[in-house]
């Protein structure tokens, strides 16, 4: 049987990757997408999100918009990647479908009460909707939350920091804290899933969806080439997709993940204790290696099959 899970995202470039390549894997029931700020501002990635489905034909997929801003900090986006829709690039229409009514926490607790198996939550913007529904509804009835976010030797928004995590560090700190089972998918692995020409080539050739994620990664690499100069753009979000539909695509050691609150240098660090440095409990599976050849072998498979 399929897994059931619930995509939590801010498209964001590697969110609407991430999103259909959920959308052609039948190893998935996707429940529904709920949405955050983030990349954009929730206005934009809840349209992004709707726009994605109605590209794949997928609107019976429902999405639940949620949180407009940080629990405690103040809203900041990231434009400078994504540009001013979140999802700059290919020109897709507005939406003709809308959000459901009522709030993504409230939806998720309904999805989940309803799920005929426990659900995976799969965050891969920051994590003030899922902190929010921990705190309000607790565990019961998930399976494990996957997220993409953190790392544990380095920074994409500040030297030290991840952007989910620096985002709402607060909201991070209660997620992997949480009586469940957690694995952070960092970019210590998802700097290794960066696209080439080879890969967008191969995009390219796999459909009209396949254009449009390459066309997708053309504008997501001006951003990286600038920045690491690297011929390409990784694909963050779509990790943690993979890594719940195929076990073994991602290694994972199990250790103690705390996040930086009080530093204004070091705010949304992720604190990996790697070499057991001390006492603390391990709290988080924590992603350390990918087969990237294996990963984009199965993006361009599912994305493929949209096509």
């Amino acid at each position: 049987m399929p897994t059931p899970i619930i995509l939590d995202c801010d498209p964001g470039h590697d969110d609407a990757i991430a999103l259909l390549l959920a959308l052609g894997s039948p190893e998935l029931e996707l429940l529904g997408v709920t949405t955050t700020y983030g990349n954009q501002t929730l206005e934009k990635t809840t349209a992004n999100a709707l726009r994605v489905l109605e590209l794949a034909g997928r609107v019976d997929v429902p999405v639940a918009s949620g949180a407009a801003a940080p629990l405690e900090r103040d809203l900041v986006v990231a434009a400078h990647v994504h540009g001013e829709s979140g999802l700059d690039g290919p020109a897709l229409p507005p939406p003709s479908i809308g959000p459901a009514s009522m709030d993504a926490v409230e939806w998720i607790a309904g999805a989940v009460t309803d799920a005929a198996r426990p659900v995976t939550l799969v965050p891969t913007g920051p994590l003030t909707n899922v902190a929010r529904y921990l705190e309000e509804h607790g565990t019961d009835g998930l399976e494990r939350i996957v997220l993409m976010g953190g790392a544990i030797a380095e920074g994409n928004m500040t030297p030290a920091a991840e952007f989910n995590v620096w985002a709402d560090p607060e909201a991070a700190q209660i997620v992997l804290h949480a009586d469940v089972d957690v694995t952070m998918i960092g970019l210590d692995v998802t700097h290794r899933a960066v696209t080439g020409p080879d890969v967008q080539r191969r995009l390219r050739a796999a459909g009209p969806i396949g254009i449009f994620v390459a066309e997708l990664v053309d504008f997501f690499t001006v951003y990286h080439r600038q920045t690491y100069g690297w011929d390409g753009a990784p694909i963050h979000d779509a990790v943690a997709v993979a890594h719940v539909l195929r076990p073994g695509l991602v290694e994972t050691n199990r250790r103690n993940v705390e996040v930086e609150l009080d530093s204004e240098l070091c705010r949304g660090r992720t604190v990996v204790d790697l070499w057991r440095r001390t006492e603390r409990a391990a709290n988080a599976h924590v992603g350390v290696d990918l087969d990237p050849d294996a990963f984009f072998d199965l993006l361009v498979e599912r994305v493929a099959r949209l096509g």
